[in-house]
């Protein structure tokens, strides 16, 4: 609890100084297609199965040179996470209480499905070309997100049984912490007005799996995003 208290306190001074050196902002709001998956430290433990989901939220450019904006925002990232496969089996979602009849040691070869929300506030840097006419390019490098689990669901496919929609908040970290990069380019539709898209990638560095007897390894996902959205 303490790490989080001082992440979001760091977050709040960084978006304080960001506000007193803005010239100019811009804000927008995306709807982003995310395709991800998970992995892990363990060699016996590996990815086996994306996730489709998406990200909504606002956006927030705040530009302290005319190319260059310092990036900031709030949104929701939904069905984060993806499959993984479990080599040995064991007892791993302990923390949890399993539907009536599954087994708790779970059998090797079993595959457990995360499917994770966040409320997600990003922070970095972007920079832009002049204009092409209707068009400018952008990149935005770094970025870091941090995340706030807000839901966890999972589902359970081994050898006889297969159940979805557990509940395994208790499996997964409250915190989570991603870097990224990204570009694309904006179109001018009007005064002021842009429409934006592009690719980005971003990977979650801090272990989003509790650790238990059975699983002590370091879960991560990572994403694939598609950046559409509109400035203002």
């Amino acid at each position: 609890m303490k790490k989080i208290v001082a992440i979001a306190a760091f977050f709040l001074l960084m978006q304080a100084f960001i506000s007193a050196q803005t010239t100019d902002l811009r804000l927008g709001f995306q709807v982003s297609p995310v395709l991800s998956y998970m992995g892990s430290t363990d060699n016996k433990i590996n990815s086996n199965g994306t996730n489709l989901g998406l990200k909504l939220g606002m956006r927030a450019e705040m530009f302290f040179r005319e190319n260059y904006a310092f990036i900031t925002g709030i949104g929701f990232a939904f069905n984060s996470g993806g499959t993984l496969h479990h080599d040995i089996g064991g007892q791993i979602w302990t923390h949890s209480e399993l539907p009536n009849g599954v087994d708790p040691t779970f059998l090797p070869g079993v595959d457990l499905k995360y499917n994770l929300q966040y409320v997600e506030i990003p922070l970095g840097l972007k920079f832009r070309t002049n204009d092409f006419g209707y068009l400018r390019y952008w990149a935005e490098i770094p970025v870091i997100t941090l995340g706030f689990k807000s839901q966890a669901s999972g589902a359970i496919q081994q050898t006889g049984i297969t159940e979805d929609k557990i509940d395994i908040k208790k499996e997964v970290t409250s915190l989570s912490l991603s870097w990224g990069i990204a570009g694309g380019m904006e179109y001018n539709i009007s005064s002021g007005t842009s429409l934006v898209g592009g690719i980005g990638f971003e990977k979650v560095f801090t272990d989003v799996t509790k650790d238990v007897d059975d699983d002590k390894s370091k879960g991560f996902i990572n994403n694939l995003v598609l950046r559409l959205g509109v400035l203002f």
